[in-house]
């Protein structure tokens, strides 16, 4: 349940900052809570010796969003890249995290 509210958070902050991100003052702050609860996410909802698909995943929306591949899109290509660009940056922050996990795992043996 709580990996589901995360998730929606993340999609939600993602939509005003890719929307709104111009015309607010502290948007450094909403691209910092998006990153917190990526980093949070990473911890509760991937299994770290498990997370190949999310790996990919991640990779693709990362690529995805730094090619600004849905900007032919006439219309709302620029709008959804502008979204796209802070929820990969909650992937980024959830891979940091898996790492993490993954190597405390195989330090315990």
């Amino acid at each position: 349940m709580a990996t589901r509210v995360i998730v929606g958070l993340i999609a939600l902050l993602s939509i005003v900052q890719g929307l709104a991100g111009g015309m607010m003052a502290d948007g450094g702050i909403v691209m910092l809570v998006i990153v917190l609860l990526g980093i949070i996410y990473g911890f509760m909802g991937v299994d770290a010796e498990d997370a190949t698909d999310y790996l990919v995943v991640t990779i693709a929306v990362g690529a995805a969003a730094s090619a600004n591949a849905l900007s032919g899109i006439p219309g709302i290509g620029m709008h959804l890249d502008n979204i796209l660009d802070p929820a990969s940056m909650a992937l980024y922050a959830s891979v940091a995290s898996i790492l993490i996990m993954r190597t405390v795992n195989r330090m315990k043996g």
